[in-house]
């Protein structure tokens, strides 16, 4: 079975630009998040009756790319995924009221029973940046933003929480703060990481 690493860290910290710079330097099978292909993401920032729809749709979205990506003969790179979507996305969504209770479990039977028949990432690169980066980031961007820079935090949180779980030599933590859009620092190390 292949390698499957994956890029974690909140919305506009720059996992989407990583997994292009890292393509750049290796052939990787890769897996986008394609918002914009996403039938309730539109449709969820009109309504957040939609919240348990969209995330849903991401989970199961996230968990057949990984399904797919396996079966590669190549490395294969993933920016966000099932983990991120679970752990940081629909934690956020309950924080926020969006998902209740009971929906909230609904997501987590599924992830639970979804990660149980799919293999976990072998590679995590936890992304960080600071408050200011990750504002400036969202405000360029030109897409629909789920999160906002003030749920930046409480993403890190999250995903602070779930790495809690996760053996320190399957995690790759970089605070890319003064890393430019090429990466050029950070490529390097996860290549050989991932080599390693």
């Amino acid at each position: 079975m292949n390698k499957l690493v994956i890029i974690v860290g909140p919305s506009g910290v720059g996992k989407t630009t990583l997994a292009r710079a890292l393509c750049e330097k290796h052939d990787f099978a890769i897996a986008y998040e394609q918002h914009n292909e996403r039938p309730f993401q539109t449709l969820f920032k009109q309504d957040k009756k939609l919240a348990l729809a969209n995330q849903l749709d991401y989970l199961l979205y996230r968990a057949e790319q990984e399904h797919e990506l396996r079966k590669s003969d190549k490395s294969a790179l993933m920016d966000g995924g099932l983990d991120l979507d679970f752990h940081g996305f629909t934690r956020l969504f309950h924080m926020h009221g969006w998902l209740t209770g009971e929906e909230f479990n609904l997501c987590q039977r599924f992830y639970a029973l979804t990660r149980s028949l799919l293999p976990p990432p072998d590679l995590i690169i936890a992304l960080s940046a600071s408050a200011k980066t990750i504002s400036e980031r969202l405000a360029a961007r030109n897409r629909i933003n789920i999160a906002s820079s003030e749920d930046a935090e409480s993403l890190s949180r999250f995903m602070r929480e779930w790495l809690e779980s996760i053996s320190e030599e399957k995690i790759i933590r970089l605070d890319i703060t003064q890393e430019g859009m090429d990466y050029a620092h950070s490529v390097p190390i996860i290549l050989d990481k991932i080599k390693a």
